[in-house]
C-alpha cells in the first residue's frame, strides 16, 4: 500500500492533495495507522510548494482524516466515534510494541485471540 496522488489542472494542488488523500484514507486503501510522508517529502515528490502540502495536511486534520502524532509523524486516523478511534490507537501502539519484541504476524495474532478470549470467553 502506497499513497498515489497525481496532480493535473483540474482543481488547486492543495484541493487534491486533500482530496486524494482523504478518498484513499476512507477506501481503505490507505489502512488506519498508516504513516504519510512528512510535508517537505510529499511536498518533493509531487514538485509542489511546502506550504501548500501543509494546507492539504491542516484541512485533512481538521477533518479527522489524518493525526499528527509530534515527530513520531503523520498518520492516518480511526474514522467513527471516539470509542473506535481509541481503540484504534491501541491497536497501532500494541503492533510497534510486538515489533520491536520480534513476533511475527501469527504470533500478534494469537496473543490478541488470547486476550479476547480471556476477556470475552469462548463465544
Amino acid at each position: 500500500m502506497t499513497l498515489k496522488i497525481h496532480i493535473d489542472d483540474s482543481a488547486p494542488s492543495y484541493e487534491q492533495v486533500r482530496a486524494r488523500i482523504s478518498e484513499q484514507a476512507r477506501s481503505g486503501a490507505l489502512p488506519v495507522g498508516y504513516r504519510l510522508p512528512t510535508v517537505r517529502g510529499l511536498a518533493e515528490s509531487l514538485g509542489l510548494a511546502v506550504n501548500t502540502v501543509a494546507k492539504a495536511y491542516r484541512a485533512l486534520e481538521s477533518d479527522g482524516v489524518i493525526e499528527t502524532r509530534g515527530r513520531h509523524g503523520t498518520f492516518v486516523a480511526a474514522a467513527g466515534p471516539a470509542a473506535v478511534r481509541e481503540a484504534s490507537s491501541a491497536a497501532q501502539a500494541y503492533v510497534e510494541r510486538v515489533k520491536r519484541l520480534g513476533l511475527d504476524e501469527d504470533a500478534a495474532l494469537a496473543a490478541v485471540r488470547d486476550a479476547l478470549r480471556a476477556v470475552y470467553g469462548d463465544g
